[in-house]
């Protein structure tokens, strides 16, 4: 079966074909390990976990080489260290932080169904790589020393010669467009402004290494250089697959190839490279500032979105419904319909008998629609009509669901959770969602016409009765109310 994969750099939808057959590899952007992840952060686990699936199902378990990396030096630790363990030293604080932050980031990743990567590497783990691909870059008059930074030319790389690439060609933006459009750092060690940060020295107390470049102040790593080492370590100067969230590819994937290519000569860093598409949350940006910024364990844990948690399996169906190129809004409807949708699914295996916990193998009829560009909604299209199918009495279609599911990820053993959940929606009565259909109602009637008295009055009384609100705005932005019975 052949696979197609959508290529940012060449903007089109092309067969794929592994450098090596006997061993594909593929790199993924993964977390800075500094706080709870939230659920944007989740979107790429879940594509790339899917694809890894599907390449393992396609080429061999054995040959399929996954590496997710683990950043765990940046400002943001440093800060959240320093808040965290104000008795500590710095460098053993962060340490508390990023270890506690990594665990925290595999128990709910583990959650939504998402297999281990084959390697996850740490950016610290890698100086001695970083070191080596700046004194290249430096040989090869690429990159400059100056005031103890090492600087990235991507003038220098465009006028170079010998099949490079040009800068900004993944991002497609020349240069005059990059110093239009993006918030470029102005200091007086830079020759230009779209010079980057390959290296720099670290403040006191900071994390530090010996610096490249014959530079005697110690430092520590830009953020780019981090991916082009940990990419070469273990998957080599040119691989596959290279994926990660659509904001990522500039500046940060721009410059990842940036600094591999011109250290090794070669025209590719990656022969496909493949990014998921944005979140939004009820129709906004997710942000702090806005209150609507919720992380993937508040919404596996806690009550704080749509007033209940959510199973792991209703977060991954969820994110796979909607196509990963495309933008996702993240909504409560959205997981309510997810959930109503496993236990539809639920209700249709069980008197099959099949194991909750066993795997099934995937039917083509799944595997063809991901193969193509991962249409998981194709997939999905599949999965419902087995499952009236498995309604009717049909073992087979029963089986075939099961399978999907299985690969897909999607954890059949937390489908009876969902279930009951359903199940207590259900036990509210006809009078009971009349009366908090009035109250809502009557409290959008206050809001509309600016009596917040009235309109606090009317939330208390119904949290009394256990109902928790959800404001947000609908597909034409007007104030829109649901509301859920509190878990």
């Amino acid at each position: 079966m052949e696979l197609r994969l959508y290529d940012t750099l060449s903007r089109e939808k092309r067969a794929f074909t592994p450098l090596d057959p006997t061993l594909v590899r593929m790199y993924v952007c993964g977390p800075t390990v500094y706080d709870f992840a939230h659920i944007g952060n989740a979107r790429p686990v879940i594509v790339f976990d899917v694809l890894f699936r599907l390449l393992r199902h396609l080429y061999g378990a054995e040959h399929v080489k996954y590496v997710r990396n683990i950043t765990d030096v940046d400002d943001k630790i440093n800060d959240r260290a320093a808040r965290d363990y104000p008795g500590l030293p710095l460098n053993e604080a962060i340490r508390k932080v990023t270890e506690q932050t990594e665990r925290q980031f595999h128990d709910d990743v583990d959650a939504l169904g998402c297999l281990r990567p084959t390697v996850e590497p740490r950016a610290t783990e890698h100086i001695d790589e970083m070191r080596a691909i700046i004194e290249k870059l430096i040989a090869g008059g690429f990159a400059y020393v100056e005031q103890d930074h090492v600087l990235f030319s991507p003038g220098a790389m465009n006028a170079a010669n010998g099949g490079l690439p040009r800068y900004g060609t993944l991002a497609n933006r020349s240069l005059d467009e990059m110093i239009a459009g993006a918030r470029v750092d102005v200091a007086p060690y830079k020759r230009d402004a779209t010079d980057f940060v390959l290296w720099k020295p670290s403040k006191p107390g900071e994390p530090s290494w010996p610096s490249p470049g014959g530079i005697s102040t110690p430092g520590r790593p830009g953020w780019h250089i981090e991916c082009s080492a940990m990419s070469w370590k273990h998957l080599g100067e040119r691989f596959d697959i290279h994926g990660g969230g659509i904001d990522l590819v500039f500046p940060h994937h721009e410059n990842e190839v940036a600094q591999s290519c011109c250290a090794f000569h070669t025209p590719r860093m990656a022969e496909t490279w493949m990014h998921n598409g944005f979140l939004q949350v009820e129709g906004e940006k997710m942000s702090k500032s806005l209150g609507n910024f919720v992380t993937i364990r508040e919404l596996l844990a806690t009550d704080k979105f749509g007033g209940r948690s959510w199973p792991g399996a209703v977060l991954r169906l969820t994110m796979l419904k909607t196509h990963y190129r495309s933008p996702i809004d993240w909504t409560a409807q959205a997981l309510q319909e997810s959930l109503d949708n496993i236990a539809s699914w639920n209700d249709a295996v069980t008197p099959h008998g099949l194991d909750e916990a066993g795997s099934y193998p995937p039917p083509d009829e799944v595997i063809a629609p991901l193969a193509d560009d991962l249409n998981f909604s194709r997939a999905i299209a599949e999965m419902h009509q087995w499952a009236k199918a498995a309604r009717a009495g049909d073992y087979l279609a029963a089986k075939k669901l099961a399978g999907a599911a299985d690969f897909l990820g999607l954890q059949r053993v937390a489908w009876d959770q969902a279930v009951q959940s359903c199940a207590a929606d259900a036990e509210i009565d006809d009078a009971s969602r009349a009366k908090f259909d009035a109250l809502v109602a009557a409290r959008a009637a206050a809001r509309a016409s600016k009596n917040w008295a009235e309109s606090d009055r009317i939330r208390d009384e119904l949290a009394a009765l256990g109902v928790v609100l959800k404001d947000g705005k609908d597909a034409d932005g007007k104030p829109v109310t649901t509301w859920e019975i509190a878990r």
